[in-house]
């Protein structure tokens, strides 16, 4: 098992593509394409696990499809359509990023639906080599891969791009629902796994305290976005962040997990919450 630096932008422990023998756990977005095949080497996967369908973790997906035709991809049901078709997902992501998208994330390529297998949670796949549970709360269609003793959590698990940092929910909109994620963190913790891999970035085998943190930071950054306005809010995580892993990694956590994402995604969950037709 290893940890590919795809190395986003050319910043180190951004986005981290993870490696199980031929099985690849997402892949990233095509803008760090040549990283991953340079990699990789001439050995194709065997198949493409993805935790879920945002860009800076499946946005390889149809190129990496392109290049070995029979590639299986499997992903949560809810995402499949967006993979066949990703025009919607482009779109909503084109409304946070902008013209800032190609450079982000490059192109993105449709998926054949013969090539993908759709997921729903329970499944034991590859020959009972991993098990999936559907773990929303980051986003609707979001699971994590079990093998042997490590918990491939996506972002379901929190991001933490310096070893001793804080952990940081990833609360981007549209699909952010606290209650979810709380739930899913319990589904990852009845695993009860030996360690987590996220992929921003690397794994950690102090799994309880990862948890515990993120739990109690996405229920603290919820309430602070009821409080407060954007600017006060993205000042106090960057606060946190200089706090706990240093100046020189803010730059760092703020590409992997953008504050004023963090607040906007919030403020939906709430807006949604006191209206549910939204």
């Amino acid at each position: 098992m290893r940890v590919i630096d795809l190395l986003h932008l050319g910043r180190a422990r951004v986005i981290g593509a993870w490696e199980v023998d031929d099985i690849l756990i997402d892949p990233g977005p095509t803008s760090c394409l040549p990283t991953l095949l340079e990699a990789l080497g001439d050995r194709p996967p065997r198949a493409l696990l993805l935790t879920h369908i945002h860009l800076d973790h499946a946005g390889a997906t149809g190129s990496l499809v392109e290049r070995w035709p029979e590639l299986p991809v499997y992903v949560h049901e809810v995402g499949v359509p967006h993979l066949v078709d990703p025009a919607r997902l482009l779109e909503s992501a084109r409304r946070l990023y902008g013209d800032d998208m190609d450079r982000l994330w490059g192109e993105v390529r449709p998926v054949p639906e013969a090539r993908i297998c759709p997921l729903q949670g329970g499944e034991r796949l590859l020959s009972g080599a991993f098990e999936v549970a559907y773990t929303p709360g980051h986003a609707s269609h979001h699971v994590s891969y079990r093998h042997d003793g490590t918990a491939f959590v996506g972002d379901v698990g929190g991001v933490r791009t310096s070893e001793g940092g804080p952990v940081i929910p990833p609360t981007p909109p549209p699909e952010v629902d606290v209650e979810a994620w709380h739930e899913s963190i319990e589904r990852v913790r009845a695993w009860r796994p030996e360690r987590l891999a996220i992929t921003h970035f690397g794994a950690g085998e102090q799994v309880e305290a990862q948890l515990a943190e993120l739990s109690r930071r996405l229920d603290d950054y919820a309430e602070r976005v009821r409080d407060q306005d954007a600017e006060t809010f993205i000042a106090g995580v960057q606060a946190e962040i200089v706090s706990g892993a240093g100046a020189d990694q803010l730059d760092t956590y703020r590409q992997a997990a953008p504050p004023e994402q963090l607040y906007a995604g919030l403020e939906r969950y709430w807006k949604k919450r006191a209206d549910p037709a939204r």
